[in-house]
Order: structure tokens, then sequence, then C-alpha cells
């Protein structure tokens, strides 16, 4: 059978974990320049390196070498977790280019920051995906075709710009609102630019694992490798392609080991190809092997998360709003800086985590927000934020001045400048008065005093005496 008669089931797992920051105060403004919590990072990245990833990696491997070809899988790795990887767990980034090396395995392209730049500026995202192509490319030696956006957000806009970066095919979510009466288990194009093929994510079976795997109070419990390949087999007359995404997380941090979820993973693979007609292939071999069935239309962006399947879980209040309108208004002064510690901030402060941590959903999702949030409430998330903000803003503005402050400081220096010499001109110019003044007085002074005649009587001349001194003359 070839593989374009094939009914296609395309496993993708996204692996990522935030720099979390430290409690950061108001009157650390201005002192305190570093803004991560070193020990929780290390302490979160090694248990879960030991309970999920490094496990998993190897069920993977297994999978991969015992199917001989017929097994195959996807990754998106973020550049923040490529990162911590480097700091923390070297032994699981090793892991990984091991996988990477059988061929078997599609790593995916994404923002290097799992940012939200996607819905708030175009130049910032391509700059994003750029610098993780190459990371993927000089970690894991392979070249990345296909995209997945953060959280799996979507929109006919953005998929128009992943096309036109080159990508096959782009993740999303399955949103009930967005499709209708239309079935996910088929192949879509983006309705911008039909290059790019859409593969959207089938959000029951991939919730079954996800969540309901460990829940002993669900129907269905326990969820056998079997069981699940029944499910699979029975959507085989109601389309060609089944495409379960899932947090790599599931296995062994959200599920632990002792519900059984390896035993699961080992095993479904080997189900699925033995029960069903539905072949593994990783999401570029999907864009090649199935064609289109139509345009989907997203006018306004989809995610992956909670029951909305929108982005409000990171966009969805005003708390939320103030800090992405902050963050980005900044973008344009980072990347005229050349600060290498600045540079690194504006990665680690747009991963979208910092936003979901200020959700105030206390409804359907509100557990899950709970679960994942190291803060009390969402307002302390944001407080805390935005100090950091504050302070990496005035770093900023110390690297790059602002041009319209600039400009007004000059004129004001000029101004005062101007003035300064004005008053030094007064100045010299009363002081020269003044030393007139006092010349003008003394000759003044000269002119009105009584001129000296020896010894003259200060008496006054009475009349007696001028007549004899008119006599006398006679």
């Amino acid at each position: 059978m070839s593989v374009l008669t094939k009914k296609a089931i395309c496993f993708y797992f996204q692996v990522h974990q935030p720099f979390r920051l430290k409690r950061y105060r108001f009157f650390d403004l201005g002192h305190d320049h570093y803004y991560y919590d070193d020990f929780t990072n290390e302490s979160i990245m090694r248990k879960v390196a030991e309970k999920c990833y490094l496990p998993a990696n190897d069920v993977i491997m297994e999978l991969i070498l015992k199917n001989k070809g017929k097994f195959k899988v996807a990754f998106s790795l973020t550049g923040i977790v490529i990162k911590q990887f480097r700091l923390y767990a070297p032994e699981v980034l090793e892991s990984f280019k091991k996988l990477a090396d059988t061929g078997m395995v599609e790593f995916l392209a994404e923002t290097e920051s799992h940012s939200l730049a996607s819905i708030k500026s175009r130049d910032e995202f391509e700059r994003q995906v750029i610098l993780h192509k190459d990371l993927i490319k000089e970690h894991l030696g392979v070249e990345t075709k296909s995209f997945r956006n953060t959280e799996l957000i979507y929109s006919d806009q953005i998929g128009s710009w992943v096309a036109d970066m080159g990508f096959k095919a782009i993740l999303t979510e399955g949103a009930k609102h967005v499709l209708g009466w239309k079935n996910p288990n088929y192949l879509y194009c983006n309705s911008i630019n039909p290059r790019l093929k859409v593969l959207l994510r089938n959000f029951v079976l991939s919730d079954d694992i996800a969540f309901r795997f460990s829940n002993k109070n669900w129907n269905e419990w326990p969820l056998t490798a079997d069981k699940f390949a029944v499910w699979i087999n029975r959507l085989a007359s109601k389309g060609e392609l089944v495409n379960i995404f899932l947090d790599y997380e599931t296995f062994g941090e959200h599920n632990w080991a002792d519900t059984g979820i390896f035993d699961f993973l080992r095993h479904v693979p080997g189900a699925i190809l033995k029960k069903t007609p539905f072949r593994f292939m990783t999401p570029s071999e999907v864009a090649e092997a199935l064609q289109p069935v139509a345009a989907i239309n997203v006018p306004s962006p989809v995610s992956w998360a909670d029951e909305e399947r929108d982005i409000t879980a990171w966009h969805g209040n005003e708390l939320q709003v103030a800090a992405l309108e902050k963050l980005y208004s900044m973008a344009e002064k980072v990347n005229q800086c050349q600060d290498t510690q600045i540079k690194k901030d504006w990665e680690y402060l747009q991963s979208s985590d910092h936003f979901y941590y200020m959700a105030t959903k206390f409804f359907s999702d509100g557990i899950v927000h709970a679960y994942f949030n190291p803060y009390e409430t969402p307002y302390d998330a944001f407080m805390n934020y935005m100090n950091i903000l504050s302070d990496f803003e005035i770093r900023l503005n110390r690297c790059i001045p602002d041009i319209s402050e600039q400009t007004e400081i000059s004129k004001l220096n000029s101004l005062v400048r101007t003035k300064e010499l004005i008053i030094e001109q007064l100045t010299e110019e009363v002081e020269i008065m003044k030393k007139n003044k006092r010349k003008v007085k003394g000759i003044d002074g000269l002119k009105k005093e009584p001129v000296s005649s020896g010894n003259h009587s200060k008496r006054p001349i009475t009349k007696s005496k001028i007549t004899r001194t008119k006599s006398k003359k006679k």
C-alpha cells in the first residue's frame, strides 16, 4: 500500500518550561536587575527531567527501534526550554539529539520565547521564528519544515505570515466554533495562502490522555492502549487524519508513572498499527501525502487552551492587556539595543506563562490555571511582573534614550544656556554701571567741598567791620 492511500495519525508533543520570576518589590526598582528564581527553575527542571523527559524519551527511542520506521512523532522544543536544558539538564538535550538522529522524529519551528508576539507584532514574531530555527539547527542538527505557534495560536493572518516564511504546515486546534459542521480529522489549508497545510488537533482524543487518563471518576477509566486503538479505528470511515497533540509533561508529570501512563505510551503505537488502517506520520509527511479538503477560515485567533479555545487565557482581562501593551511598546528600542543582558531579559519576559498567571478565570478552567500558578492571585502576578518590567524599562532607556525626550531635554538645555548667557551679560553691564556711578559720585563731591583760607575766623562778618573797612580806604 502506498503512502498516498494510507490514513495518517500524527503524534505531537510540546516541551516547555518558563524561566520563573522571583518576587520583585517596588523598592527593588533601579537597584536589582536580576529577575529570576534560579533555585525554583533548577529544582523544577531537575524534577520534570527525572519524572518525564528522560523516561519518556527512553520509551520513544524504544518504540522507534522496535517498530523499524513505522513509528514517528513530532516535538517542539521552545528556545526557553533548550536554554534551561543547557543550564540544568544537559543530558535531556542530548537525549533529544539522539532522537533527532534516528530520522523518525520531526522537530517543529516556533517562537524562540514561547511568546505572544504573533498577536502583537509581525516583525517581532518573524524575528523570533528565525532565531528558533537557528537554535534547533545548532543543538539538534535538523532543519525545521513545519510550524507550531505558542499554545497552537492560529488565525488566517498568522497562517499567511507562516506561509510567507516558507513553512509547509502549521498545527492548531480543531475548535468547534471554527469548524462548525466540518470534521477535524481531515487536512485543511490556510484561507489566505493555500500552500500552507493546516493540521487540526482532535481535542477529544488528545484530552482523553492529557486530562482524563488518571481521573478515576471518568466513565472510561482506565484508558488502555487497546481501547484507545478502538476509538481511533472508529474514525477510519469518517476521516483520513487524526492529530493527537499533547504537552510532553503529560507523561510522568501531570500523570505520574504509577497511573500507568508510560505503559500506555509504550503499547499504544503497536495497538494502532495492528488494529487500525492509520499509519504514523510527521506533520511534514502529512502535508506531502494528503490533499487538503478545504480552506479553514479562522478570522480571530484560536488556541488549545481552556473551554473557549481562544486567547483569553493570556489576553482576556485588563491586567493582561496592560502588561502586553507595555511589554511590546519597548520592542523597537530593544532591537536597537546591543546589551546582551537586556536582549536575554527581553526574551525571557515574553514567555506566555507570565500572562497566563494573570488570568482571572474562576469557573470552567479556574482549577487548571491555579494548578500552574505560583502566585496567590492574578493581581500578585501582575504587580510582580510590572515591577520587573518597570526596572527593565529604566535599563532600556539608559541604553537607548527616547529620541523625543532627548530632543526636548536638548531644547531645554539650550534655552537654559541662552538665559545663562543673557544673565552673565546683564550682570557685567550692571557691574560696569555700578563702577561708572561710583566715579560720577567722586567728581561731584570734589566740586561741592568748601575751599580753606588759612585761619579765617568762623565768626560772621558784622556790619561795623564793613564800615570800618570802607573808612580806612578813604
